[in-house]
């Protein structure tokens, strides 16, 4: 393999991974890559020992390994990747990066990664040996958060558990702050794009209306109310009805992942206008399961609950933000969202006796 072939690499990739690999796999030296880079050798030297080191790391050995043969192959040195290709893929990482990121910085998350699995979940400890399971996540996804150590394992095995770094946490906040910024400038793109479709258009002209959506809280209102005791000093929602909640949040998240496909949910709410709860025909090419699942359960809570369960299990509102815009009164909301819950565990239940019964 030449020398100075030319490689393409994702922008995504740390600066001490590609130098890494542009030494491995392509034979460079430290000190040209310095010279390329304009700096010491030792730096190049340091940086490449660094990734060598974390190589014990499944992930990001995985990563690696993928990286190697994508992108630095002869056929990709002849092919290589056009720009809108390169800004596709970026687009991608950052949007899921964005969804897992956000799960892992609620209390007690981890993400549980097994040896030869092709996705990885995220889990969230209940408390009494219980857990509930928060989201989904492609192991090429994963791979890149651990290179970028946006996450970190302490003991790998056959089921490695990766926690949310520091790095992380700052990451997470610059990709909200990017996701808002698109928002309001009016060109989204990716979950930015999904995220505002969602909240329809202005009515009476209200700019408030715009920004009514913001899905930009880190934890999950639920997980709150669920550490309240009632006088008999049990939760006032227990895992079940957070376990409900987090199901349809997590095919609200689902939902937007991918092609942008045209979904009303202000339907579902008050304020938005609805005319009917039939769910809509998604049967076009850019369908969705995931969007059917929440259109049916929003539906089956009917009006009133569908409005508290859109606003605070998938929108993120707290419920104080909840109560204002739906004009209820001080402390009712959690009230109203224990039944909307209530009513969608039973509907979660008996769409998998459904499902049993056709199976």
């Amino acid at each position: 393999m030449e020398n100075n072939m030319a490689f393409t690499i994702p922008a995504w990739v740390p600066e001490g991974a590609q130098r890494y690999l542009a030494h491995t796999e392509t034979g460079r030296s430290i000190r040209d890559i310095a010279r390329s880079a304009g700096c010491h050798a030792s730096t190049i030297l340091r940086q490449i020992r660094r990734i060598e080191m974390r190589r014990d790391d499944p992930l990001v050995d995985a990563a690696l390994q993928s990286l190697a043969e994508t992108h630095f192959s002869v056929s990709e040195c002849a092919d290589g990747p056009t720009s809108g290709s390169e800004n596709a893929v970026e687009e991608e990482f950052e949007n899921e990066a964005l969804r897992v990121l956000r799960r892992l910085s609620e209390t007690g998350s981890v993400l549980a990664v097994a040896e030869e699995m092709d996705k990885a979940v995220v889990v969230r400890d209940t408390g009494n040996a219980g857990a509930t399971r928060t989201a989904v996540v492609e192991c090429r996804i994963a791979q890149a958060l651990a290179l970028k150590d946006w996450i970190t394992c302490d003991s790998p095995g056959r089921i490695s558990r990766y926690r949310i770094s520091a790095a992380g946490r700052t990451a997470l906040s610059h990709l909200i702050a990017k996701a808002e910024n698109k928002a309001r400038a009016g060109t989204d793109f990716g979950f930015a794009e999904a995220q505002s479709s969602f909240q329809g258009k202005p009515s009476g002209g209200s700019a408030e209306r715009v920004k009514r959506i913001r899905y930009s809280a880190v934890e999950s209102p639920l997980i709150a109310l669920s550490r309240r005791r009632d006088r008999d000093g049990k939760p006032f929602l227990d895992d079940s009805l957070v376990s409900a909640g987090e199901r349809l949040r997590e095919d609200f998240e689902l939902a937007q992942i991918g092609p942008p496909v045209s979904q009303n949910w202000d339907r579902f709410l008050t304020t938005g206008g609805r005319s009917s709860f039939a769910s809509e025909s998604h049967g076009g090419k850019g369908a969705s399961d995931a969007k059917d699942r929440v259109a049916r359960a929003l539906s089956d809570l009917g009006p009133g609950l569908s409005d508290v369960a859109l606003r605070c299990c998938c929108y993120l509102e707290g419920l104080e933000l909840a109560e204002k815009r739906m004009g209820w009164s001080a402390r009712s909301g959690k009230i109203v969202l224990r039944i909307a819950l209530q009513r969608l565990k039973r509907h979660y239940q008996e769409q998998a006796e459904r499902d049993r019964m056709i199976g």
